[in-house]
């Protein structure tokens, strides 16, 4: 009993504890609910504030926006209507301008037909006239600016032309040689030529034979000439039959002998003439038959010109002015040495020694521009190098300068002709004369015929044609003269 009565004491503080704690906990529910529903009505008295002020901006805003809308669309209606009687002006005075243009046109035909009244001309025949007149004046102002071009251009190419060349040839000094077909080997004395002769000939036929020479023996003393067009076989003829002399025993076998051995010692000379002029020229790496062909130059020559001599000269020449213009001195040296390598075969094999040159430098590996250069050497195809350039006018002048070479008589009558003969195909030319052995063409022209401006085209025109029609070393001087002469007589 005491034990129930315990518990439901307990039990009814329970409930009473709980009632309390559940009162509290309304209480401060309450409390809390209208603490959140003030919060709430002062947060949307705030948000309420804040979107009024944001709506009367707002208005204020599109208040401003219309009050400048309605103010441009007055500047644009006025701008409208200011447009519109522009254009009505505008539109009035081109009534006006046409009915000026009206007018102007009919005086201007008026004016026409009165000119062509007066003046007996169609308009179509004075448009002509006065084209005529002023095509007269175009070309006699272009004519003189051409002078006055080319004059200024030859002066300072000439002079700086003369200045390289100059220089060039200052540093490359060459002996004139002038080599024939024919070799005098001297003897000790008239006997020998017996001896040489041989029984019933035998001796001078077995050295003809071995060498492919002729021998002459004449009345000359103490000598005995050489004669052919081989100049090496004419060497190996003329060291054979030295030998032969000093040795005293002259006969078929002995004969045989000297030719062999003077064979190896032409060959050897040959092989030694090739080192030298690459030594000379300072021109290393070529390969060993590019040198023996250079060496078979040595008894090679055009127009008398020793060909190995020019070939050296060329590349002195060549090196010098590709020193003075930046450009590749080795090459230009190089190419300027092998220039006229292919006339050391060119009467072995068929074809022109420059074909047959750049054959021979690409059989032997060299360069491509050094191809190019043998090839263009003597204007066959394009020069496109500077280097080819330079050994072209190497080339040129080292054939060009006086004593180089020699020519035949008739080869240089028939050129001097031919020079007259172009210059005198032209309209307008009374006489000419190739003077300076071919190197100048003085031209004189018929003063009524031809004008002072018309005469720069005329020299142009034969220079262009004696290019294309003529071959000539070097270069050849144009001269046109017009003079006028008053003569009167004293009677």
């Amino acid at each position: 009993m005491v034990r129930r009565y315990i518990a439901e004491s307990k039990i009814k503080n329970a409930e009473e504890q709980a009632i309390k704690i559940v009162c509290e906990a309304e209480k401060q529910s309450e409390t809390k609910k209208k603490e959140v529903v003030l919060e709430a009505k002062e947060e949307i008295h705030r948000l309420r504030t804040e979107l009024d002020r944001e709506t009367r901006d707002r208005r204020n805003e599109i208040q401003r926006a219309e009050r400048r809308l309605l103010q441009r669309e007055e500047s644009l209606d006025k701008k409208v209507e200011s447009l519109e009687q522009r254009d009505e002006a505008i539109t009035k005075k081109q009534k006006e301008i046409q009915k000026s243009l009206e007018e102007v046109q009919g005086l201007y035909n008026k004016q026409l037909e009165e000119l062509e009244r007066l003046s007996g001309l169609s308009s179509e025949d004075a448009k002509q006239l006065l084209l005529n007149n002023i095509e007269k004046q175009i070309r006699h102002e272009a004519a003189m600016l051409i002078k006055d071009i080319e004059t200024k251009a030859k002066e300072e190419a000439e002079r700086k032309a003369k200045e390289i060349i100059a220089s060039s040839i200052q540093k490359c000094s060459a002996d004139h040689v002038a080599e024939t077909t024919v070799s005098v080997v001297p003897l000790p004395n008239d006997e020998m030529k017996g001896r040489i002769i041989g029984r019933e000939g035998r001796n001078i036929r077995t050295l003809e034979t071995l060498t492919g020479i002729d021998l002459i023996i004449d009345d000359t003393p103490e000598a005995v000439i050489l004669s052919g067009f081989d100049p090496i076989r004419r060497e190996v003829a003329r060291v054979a039959l030295e030998k032969l002399i000093v040795d005293g025993r002259i006969h078929p076998a002995r004969i045989e002998e000297m030719v062999e051995k003077a064979k190896k010692e032409v060959d050897n000379y040959i092989k030694e003439q090739g080192e030298q002029a690459t030594f000379d020229t300072g021109v290393h790496g070529l390969h060993p038959e590019i040198i023996r062909l250079l060496g078979r130059l040595r008894f090679r020559t055009s127009y008398g010109q020793n060909v190995l001599k020019h070939s050296v000269e060329v590349a002195h020449l060549a090196a010098a002015m590709a020193a003075e213009l930046g450009a590749d001195v080795k090459l230009a040296k190089r190419a300027g040495l092998l220039h006229d390598i292919g006339k050391a075969v060119d009467h072995e094999v068929e074809g022109p020694h420059v074909q047959i040159g750049a054959d021979l430098v690409k059989k032997y590996k060299e360069s491509t521009e050094i191809i190019h250069a043998v090839e263009a050497h003597h204007g066959d195809i394009e020069a496109t190098t500077v280097e080819a350039v330079l050994v072209q006018a190497a080339d040129a002048i080292s054939a060009a300068r006086p004593g180089a070479r020699r020519e035949t008589l008739e080869s240089y009558i028939k050129r001097l002709e031919k020079i007259e003969e172009i210059a005198n195909s032209f309209d307008g030319v009374e006489k000419s004369f190739a003077i300076q052995a071919g190197r100048e063409v003085r031209i004189m022209v018929k003063p009524e015929d031809v004008s002072d401006s018309e005469i720069v085209y005329i020299a142009r025109d034969i220079v262009k044609k004696i290019e294309d029609e003529l071959e000539y070393p070097g270069q050849i001087k144009v001269n046109v003269i017009r003079e006028t002469r008053a003569i009167e007589y004293a009677k």
